[in-house]
């Protein structure tokens, strides 16, 4: 009995290690006046994207223009480098002719809605617990003494910002992180961990998972425990298949015939 309560104690210690995973965006309740987010600050979008807000407009009724209050948060925080200032919202309030109030109560319920300035590049680590007991506690520290700041704060270089977040859904390839609300990387430890953030840096990091293996594809390479699941036996598929095909080539021979006596 002493010996499993060791082992189980061994066994969740990683998960001690972690911090409050709130988002930094969600602690502020309410806007803070800055020199780069106040109500003098301007913010617009570019043309390319009007043209896109065009395009998402019309999926929906025009006197439910609000209902688009969510892709054109998420646009805003691409164009403006991964967070969406108060002059942000302001012009989607007037795009969608609606109550900026509309505009804020979403932005500031979802915490994916950074409301404060990142690093060119935000750093989304997992540390729920299957990223936590494959090591994403050493990940944190190595990426926290490379970038030099605790989490939410920028680097020197304006280059990173990290975040711990909860579970992303790429457990078999933990540990895992987003970057940008864009690309997983994943299987990540000790050694891949500085590369890949110099290949962020310099373009040069590809998504996925960084020890060479394709997808979540096991260590035997094996997409299976034991062998290929049989062909149920009530179902001959190559037979179905020669039928499938030969009823094709009727059609088609058929609508052939059709335009040429047209």
């Amino acid at each position: 009995g002493l010996q499993m309560l060791c082992r189980f104690v061994n066994r969740i210690q990683p998960l001690c290690r972690f911090r409050s995973r709130v988002s930094f965006s969600s602690l502020i309740s309410q806007h803070q006046d800055t020199d780069d987010n106040n109500p003098e600050t301007t913010f617009d979008f570019t043309d390319e994207n009007y043209e896109e807000i065009e395009k998402i407009l019309t999926k929906y009724p025009s006197n439910y223009k609000q209902s688009a209050v969510i892709p054109l948060l998420a646009m805003a925080q691409r164009q403006n480098r991964n967070w969406v200032p108060l002059a942000a919202m302001n012009r989607i309030a007037e795009v969608l002719e609606c109550n900026p109030m509309r505009v804020y109560e979403v932005a500031t319920f979802y915490t994916m809605f950074n409301r404060k300035k990142l690093g060119k590049f935000h750093l989304q680590l997992c540390t729920t617990t299957p990223c936590a007991l494959c090591g994403s506690a050493q990940i944190a520290d190595i990426i926290r003494s490379y970038i030099g700041v605790e989490d939410g704060g920028i680097s020197k270089d304006g280059n990173f910002t990290m975040t711990e977040v909860e579970c992303l859904a790429a457990c078999v390839n933990a540990p895992m992180m987003q970057v940008n609300n864009e690309h997983f990387y994943e299987d990540l430890n000790e050694d891949n961990i500085i590369p890949l953030l110099e290949g962020l840096v310099n373009g040069t990091a590809k998504p996925g998972p960084q020890t060479g293996r394709h997808t979540c594809v096991g260590p035997l390479e094996q997409t299976n425990l034991l062998r290929q699941p049989p062909v149920p036996e009530f179902r001959d598929l190559k037979a179905i298949k020669i039928v499938l095909d030969k009823e094709n080539a009727e059609k088609a021979e058929k609508e052939k015939k059709e335009k040429l006596s047209a």
